[in-house]
């Protein structure tokens, strides 16, 4: 009995100090007494590394002082994204505190070398391109002018292209037949040249508080409503011939939000978005 306790004190003994070395093979010594007071670590300051920040998203906006794309701008720049806009005017005549924080160039979109300037650093376009009148001026405005900015883009090596279409509406087809030909000659262009990252928005009519002059007209007024009403009529918009005319409103604001998160968002899918898509995506948050 006397040797087992013996040896358990010599065990006890030899636990009264413990080692733990470092993986340089320097350490210290705890010990349980509390006395006792070892040297501090050495502990090495880490390595700053120097991240850059992430590229700044540049967005040029084709159109930007029309309706829509006074409505992109303002979108876009709410969002954190350096705009800018080429239209054939120039600089808004809107005096809203926005309009100051867009880079504005003046350029006809029939004209390259224009063009081509104004892509310099652009990563993502929208176009709000479109107009009326003769068949041979809406084919120009709607198809020529936007299979330019198409190509022109994707010689630059631009990422993502938005182009604001419009949707089919039966018989209206016929009647403005310049103003849907030329638009589905530049949604081929952009499908073919922009396999991965073009996307079409098709929309109807497309309403809100347009300003012609000092003149604001709040097209919200009969738009809003018949939104509202079109929307639960979605089967009528399948009926042959007349179908399309039942084709929903939609508000500018909805189509500016989806415009922009479309060119800058890198897993929305490219394609065509008709009316009910762009009501849909408009009321996801933005990524």
């Amino acid at each position: 009995m006397r040797t087992i306790v013996s040896r358990l004190i010599r065990y006890k003994s030899s636990l009264s100090q413990i080692r733990f070395a470092s993986a340089s093979g320097g350490g210290r010594y705890l010990s349980t007494d509390s006395n006792k007071i070892d040297e501090p670590f050495n502990v090495e300051e880490a390595e700053t590394v120097h991240v850059p920040p992430p590229p700044t998203e540049k967005l040029l906006v084709l159109g930007g002082n029309g309706f829509v794309g006074s409505h992109v701008c303002k979108e876009a720049l709410d969002r954190g994204l350096s705009v800018s806009s080429l239209s054939r005017s120039g600089k808004s005549s809107l005096q809203e505190s926005w309009a100051s924080r867009v880079t504005w160039h003046q350029g006809n979109l029939l004209s390259s070398d224009l063009l081509k300037d104004a892509l310099d650093g652009v990563t993502s376009v929208i176009s709000c391109v479109g107009g009326f009148g003769s068949n041979s001026y809406m084919y120009k405005i709607n198809g020529t002018a936007n299979i330019n900015a198409i190509r022109a883009a994707s010689e630059k090596g631009v990422k993502r292209f938005v182009y604001i279409s419009a949707a089919d509406f039966g018989l209206a087809n016929y009647l403005l037949r310049g103003y849907y030909e030329g638009k589905r000659a530049a949604e081929t262009e952009l499908l073919t040249r922009f396999a991965y990252g073009g996307i079409i928005l098709r929309p109807g009519f497309i309403y809100g508080t347009r300003s012609v002059g000092s003149m604001k007209i709040p097209l919200g007024v009969f738009g809003s409503p018949m939104e509202m009403v079109l929307q639960q009529a979605k089967p009528l918009n399948q009926l042959p011939l007349v179908g399309p005319l039942f084709t929903p409103p939609v508000n500018v604001e909805s189509v500016a939000k989806v415009a922009v998160r479309a060119a800058t968002d890198p897993v929305f899918p490219p394609g065509i978005v008709d009316v009910h898509g762009i009501q849909r995506y408009s009321q996801q948050k933005s990524r």
